[in-house]
């Protein structure tokens, strides 16, 4: 590496002053929302019948909440090992847009690309709308070392919000468990239309509102999937439609 390249690299100090800024961007009310989240899915993982050590690991390990949801309802319903693996991943797919649309913010001239293979494991929506919103603000070659910071204390975060939750579980209510875990899909649908860049998107969400009920009526195990590609084509034609009349 050429010295005058080296020189303009950052400093360790300053690494570490952005990595403790992505930090404290955790504690937020989008990240309480999420730990609230959390609370409902120990009491979950423990109804399931999962140790504390399993529930723990899960969260770090798989990390997306609703991917965990999925596993621990296979493990419920006594889905085989392959099965529930390709369930979880199924679900996880949903992540790979916020992965794309995340990585070129985060990459800067030097970045390696071990770095943003290790960062991409912390991409959820929390995380992912958070950095979002703030990336474009902090000096690229920078930014890697703040979403370090956000999204490995959002996850450690989590993993000691669950540990504690389950060892308390019991002497939760029901209800209480119940509407804590769903502020976290209350907060994902107000977060996502906020941070839409395009009104197509905000068509997206509206059309899999609508269709999302009225299919699981009709189709009640392909719910989701048809009301994502009916939805999400039907997005994705009125954005070139748009796309046409403003160059027309």
């Amino acid at each position: 590496m050429p010295a005058d390249h080296a020189s303009s690299l950052p400093s360790l100090s300053t690494r570490r002053l952005w990595y403790l800024r992505g930090v404290r961007a955790a504690f937020s009310i989008p990240g309480l929302i999420l730990a609230s989240a959390f609370i409902g899915f120990a009491g979950l993982a423990k109804e399931a019948g999962l140790t504390l050590a399993q529930t723990v690991f899960m969260v770090g390990t798989v990390w997306a909440l609703p991917a965990k949801v999925v596993l621990v309802g296979a493990i419920l319903s006594g889905a085989s090992l392959p099965a529930a693996a390709f369930a979880v991943a199924l679900s996880s797919i949903r992540l790979t847009p916020m992965v794309v649309a995340l990585v070129p913010e985060l990459r800067g001239p030097t970045t390696p690309r071990w770095v943003l293979y290790f960062l991409s494991h912390f991409v959820a929506v929390t995380s992912w709308v958070l950095a979002m919103e703030r990336l474009r603000g902090i000096p690229r070659e920078l930014r890697t070392s703040y979403y370090a910071g956000l999204g490995s204390t959002l996850v450690l975060f989590n993993m000691l919000v669950t540990a504690v939750v389950y060892l308390v579980a019991d002497s939760l209510p029901p209800a209480v468990s119940a509407a804590l875990f769903l502020l976290t899909p209350m907060y994902f649908l107000t977060s996502l239309w906020g941070s839409a860049r395009e009104r197509a998107g905000h068509v997206a969400m509206v059309l899999g509102l609508i269709l999302g009920p009225l299919l699981h009526l009709v189709v009640p195990g392909f719910d989701l999937l048809g009301a994502g590609l009916i939805g999400g084509g039907a997005a994705f034609a009125f954005h070139k439609l748009s796309q046409r009349r403003a160059t027309a």
